[in-house]
Parts: structure tokens; sequence; C-alpha cells
């Protein structure tokens, strides 16, 4: 069987390198991209040191032209598989949202939103001639309800969600499949300095690595029982608290969800 390969955006540091690690370690090309040039090559060093495979490029996932060029450069690298795509890249401001300059605003939903639809569709012709193909979007709990002093941040979340799941019904004909990770906070850069009523009140419990490996699990052929559990199964909440809020958000009345909400936050 020919090697399989997964590319991974926002690879430097956090998620993103653990997910490279991973997926490195189980015998994948890894094409390994982000803005970050000093973390990609202390990335590259550790996975060919520990004798995987790993193509690592710049990649500003603003840019459809970069996108363009990343996935032909990896396309020749890979045999012409794409079995994997993850949309990792992202960015976290917490705050008051009236307090945020626009530009703030602007930025998230251009890394965590648009670029996951730039992406996903420059990817789409490499996905579509690998079978069985995977795109893996980085999502959150936060879009399960509206979060306040996440409010951006948790819209562009919810956008991702949306596009997961219509693409996931829209290219099942080409036999791609779309699928959501929902962690809560993760213990990364991107929550360090951050400091909200949930997270207050929450915790940041989960790791990088505890991501990784949910990711990982979720790109696993489905056999049997677990096949047939799995059929439908678009998004995976990950750590006990995400799959909580997931599961009380599904069976509890609006107005109950929002107060769990309002109290989670202190507003």
């Amino acid at each position: 069987m020919p090697t399989q390969s997964v590319f991974i955006t926002g690879a430097a540091a956090g998620i993103g390198r653990s997910t490279a690690v991973k997926f490195a370690r189980s015998g994948y090309l890894v094409g390994a991209y982000d803005i970050d040039e000093t973390g990609l090559a202390s990335l590259s060093k550790e996975v060919t040191s520990a004798g995987g495979r790993i193509v690592a490029g710049v990649l500003d996932v603003t840019d459809p032209q970069q996108w363009e060029k990343r996935l032909k450069e990896f396309d020749a690298e890979s045999d012409g598989r794409l079995d994997v795509l993850i949309n990792n890249a992202g960015i976290l401001v917490a705050g008051p949202f009236e307090d945020m300059p626009l530009e703030v605003h602007k930025r998230q939903i251009d890394i965590n939103f648009n670029g996951v639809v730039y992406g996903t569709l420059a990817a789409f012709p490499y996905l579509k001639s690998t079978r069985g193909a995977q795109v893996v979007n980085l999502c959150s709990a936060s879009a399960i309800y509206g979060q306040p002093e996440l409010v951006t941040y948790g819209a562009t979340k919810f956008a991702v969600r949306g596009v997961t799941e219509a693409l996931d019904l829209e290219w099942r004909k080409y036999d791609i499949s779309v699928k959501a990770m929902w962690p809560l906070f993760v213990q990364t850069a991107m929550t360090k300095d951050v400091s909200t009523g949930t997270t207050d009140t929450l915790g940041i419990k989960l790791t990088a690595d505890d991501v990784s490996q949910a990711i990982f699990d979720a790109t696993r052929p489905a056999t049997g029982l677990r096949r047939k559990q799995l059929l439908q199964k678009v998004h995976f909440p990950v750590g006990l608290q995400s799959k909580a809020l997931s599961l009380g958000s599904r069976f509890s009345p609006a107005w109950l969800t929002r107060e769990v909400n309002r109290r989670l936050s202190h507003t």
C-alpha cells in the first residue's frame, strides 16, 4: 500500500505540532505548514531524527495563492496522495467584544474561517483523487453556544461547524469525509494569557497531545460495530468537559443551555 499522507496547518507548535509528530510516528508522510519558520525547522529535525518523513513549508492560510503553491509542492512529494487535510491553524483573542479593534476581529475571521475555506477548496482536487480522503477541521466547544468574551472566535467556530456538516454531505459522492474536532480550552500558547469567566470556571485541562490523539483516532478506519456506530459521525468532542457540554446541549431545552453558559461565563 502506498504511504499515506497528511497535510497539517499551524504545525509549528501546539496541537498542530503534536499531531504532526503523531502521524509521522504512525508512518505517514507529513506535510507541516505554518508561518513560524523556526518552529517548522525544529519540528522537521524532530521527525527526521526519529525516522519519519516530513515536508515543511511556510503557509499563510489567509493567502489562497500560497495554498495552491504548497499543495502542489506536497503533491509532488506524496505521489499524488492526500489522505488527510487537517485545518488546524487558528488564533484566539479574548476580551469584551466592544474593546477589540476591528482588525483583531477581522484577523480571527480571516485565519479561523477563511483559511479553512481557502484551504479546503484548494485541496479538493487532491482529496478527490485519493480514495477515502478525509478533512479534519479544528472546531471548538465554543461553537456549542456563543461564549461571552470569545464572541468572534466562537462565531468563526460556528462557521467551521457549518462548513464541516455541509461538505460532509456534499462530498460524500466523492468518497471524502469531513469531520470536526471539539476540544474545550487546551494548554497551548494560544490560551496562555486567556482569562475569561468560562476559563476561570472550567480551567484549561486538555493538552495538545490529548487533542492530537483524538484527531488520529477520528481518522482511523472503522470496522464492525465501530463502523456502524461511526458511520454518520461528524463531530468529535475531545475530553470529558466537552463531551458533557455537547451532550447537554443536545438534549437540554434552549433556555437551560443558555442559563448553563451564562453561569459558566459569570455574566
